[in-house]
């Protein structure tokens, strides 16, 4: 398993643009597809983004389609979000997870999660 540090999150108003990071410990984090889930108030986890070890597959909920950009630099161990556009839907806590397959694909197969930074979208 890989051990993962969210950060970046915090208040911005509706239309602005956040980036998130996530920073990865441990030599194999090229080998794991990563992604982004997020967890809304009274709501359950939803999958946001994914990419694929080599970072030459992306995959996005239709909600974030246009709008969020998954990205990753496997030398400095870590994956971004750049969101845009933010809504106060967006509203929620972020989670970045870890995917051993190297898929990134199937949300099932995310095994490893960081605590979580909050981002809130003020209307």
């Amino acid at each position: 398993q890989v051990q993962l540090v969210e950060s970046g999150g915090g208040l911005v108003q509706a239309g602005g643009s956040l980036r998130l990071s996530c920073a990865a410990s441990g030599r194999t984090f090229s080998t794991y597809a990563m992604g982004w889930f997020r967890q809304a108030p009274g709501k359950e986890r939803e999958f946001v983004a994914g990419i694929s070890w080599s970072g030459g597959k992306t995959y996005y909920a239709d909600s974030v389609k246009g709008r969020f950009t998954i990205s990753r630099d496997n030398a400095k161990n870590t994956v971004y979000l750049q969101m845009n556009s933010l809504k106060s839907e967006d509203t929620a806590v972020y989670y970045c997870a870890a995917d051993p397959t190297g898929r990134g694909s199937a949300p099932h197969e995310y095994d490893s999660w960081g605590q979580g930074t909050q981002v809130t979208v003020s209307s």
